[in-house]
């Protein structure tokens, strides 16, 4: 579903009416109990478990007012949902994990494994038809690959690098976990399903069919109770209630052709940022309230949205130009735009352990970027396999996964 970008700012429409659910955070002395712890076709043709994890309690949960999803771990700051995810705060779980970039190469059915340390590929792994995104564990121990069009999972070791026997789940384009750590969520894009699955053996707990075409990214609210979801083949976007598993709220993206890609949510949890790679722009919304949008515009191809380590800063990669547009969020405005020397096609990808360095995956030049977050300058390029798409750097900080290419709390 490759298309030609329409040109200037999105077309001001009326709002279509939508059903929306408005949930008000819980603000109490009491503690949340600590649980023990693309485009392409529309196919996405051109387009990555364990037990529990060990979330060790944490100083600053005794200030904790936001009562959370049931058995998720306390919310450390409810001002900055990111705040277990500072540099080298690595948990127990991961902290003799040697680092990697995990690639998984869409075309070629392989992940190419990077050393951070020399940019060299220093492993090729055989896996599924079609693997999309490579996904971080809710409890950290298991990083799983998304063989979309060989309707399997595979596992792979961080620890020893090594694959696992594979796990069939249909149409899994990419993955995310409930931030209590109960249920995995498959976009099945092409069946039009999310699937809820039990985090750790996968098996179907259950499907809620969807309306809107090419379910493809989300992210969670600060208390877990609900999440956002971005549609990319119809242009809309949708909440659902995590306890309840149910589609609560879905409206259409008000620009014609919208394509929406990655989601990702401010440090205060007040918004929620949906890439868009026709408008070419990032759509700001209220999670709350789930009206209208608000809308940036970034740069042509606008794909994935990477924070900062110290919570400051969104590294936006626009895909159709080669470049990465830099949100402060203490602004609230862009600041600065990186260029790629020799262009390129940035896409997927994440930040490294210590914050110093973005990766992205090349979509279309078979290779993937390394860059200066102080500068943005160009470290490297390492050529991989074909159609590199949702790369995982791993490990990094954080107590647990959400999933994707590492969403971490």
């Amino acid at each position: 579903m490759h298309r030609t970008p329409n040109s200037g700012t999105p077309i001001a429409r009326a709002p279509i009416t939508r059903t929306h659910l408005t949930r008000a955070l819980l603000l109490g002395a009491a503690l949340a109990a600590l649980a023990a712890c693309g485009t392409g076709t529309r196919g996405h043709e051109n387009e990555a478990l364990g037990t529990q994890a060990a979330v060790p309690p944490a100083k600053a949960a005794k200030k904790a007012l936001v009562q959370g999803l049931p058995g998720m771990p306390p919310v450390l700051d409810p001002k900055d949902v990111y705040a277990a995810d500072r540099p080298n705060k690595l948990s127990p779980v991961v902290k003799d994990f040697p680092p990697r970039v995990y690639v998984p190469n869409t075309n070629s059915n392989t992940v190419s494994v990077i050393d951070p340390k020399t940019y060299k590929v220093i492993e090729t792994i055989p896996v599924g038809a079609q693997p999309q995104h490579v996904v971080p564990s809710w409890d950290l121990k298991t990083l799983w690959v998304n063989n979309d069009r060989g309707n399997t999972l595979t596992p792979i070791d961080p620890k020893t690098g090594k694959a696992g026997r594979t796990v069939d789940v249909h149409d899994p384009y990419n993955l995310y976990f409930t931030p209590n750590g109960e249920y995995a969520v498959v976009m099945a894009s092409l069946d039009r399903e999310l699937v809820f699955r039990d985090a750790h053996t996968m098996k179907r707990m259950k499907t809620v069919p969807v309306s809107c075409y090419g379910v493809n990214h989300a992210d969670f609210s600060p208390d877990g109770r609900y999440f956002i979801v971005s549609c990319e083949f119809s242009g809309e976007l949708l909440k659902v209630d995590t306890e309840k598993m149910k589609v609560v709220g879905q409206q259409k993206l008000p620009y014609d052709g919208a394509m929406p890609q990655d989601v990702k949510i401010s440090p205060d949890g007040k918004k929620f940022y949906i890439a868009d790679m026709m408008a070419d722009g990032v759509w700001v919304l209220d999670g709350e309230k789930f009206g209208r949008p608000s809308f940036l515009r970034t740069g042509k191809g606008c794909h994935g949205l990477y924070v900062s380590r110290d919570s400051r800063e969104m590294y936006i990669s626009n895909r159709g130009e080669g470049t990465i547009s830099v949100f402060d969020f203490t602004k609230d405005k862009l600041t600065k735009k990186w260029h790629l020397p020799d262009g390129g096609s940035p896409d997927m990808g994440g930040v490294s352990a210590d914050g110093k360095v973005l990766w992205l995956s090349g979509r279309y030049n078979s290779e993937v970027y390394a860059v200066d977050t102080r500068t943005g300058a160009q470290l490297a390029r390492v050529k991989v396999g074909s159609g590199p798409h949702g790369l995982a750097v791993y490990p990094q900080p954080g107590r647990y996964s959400l999933g994707h290419t590492g969403i971490f709390r």
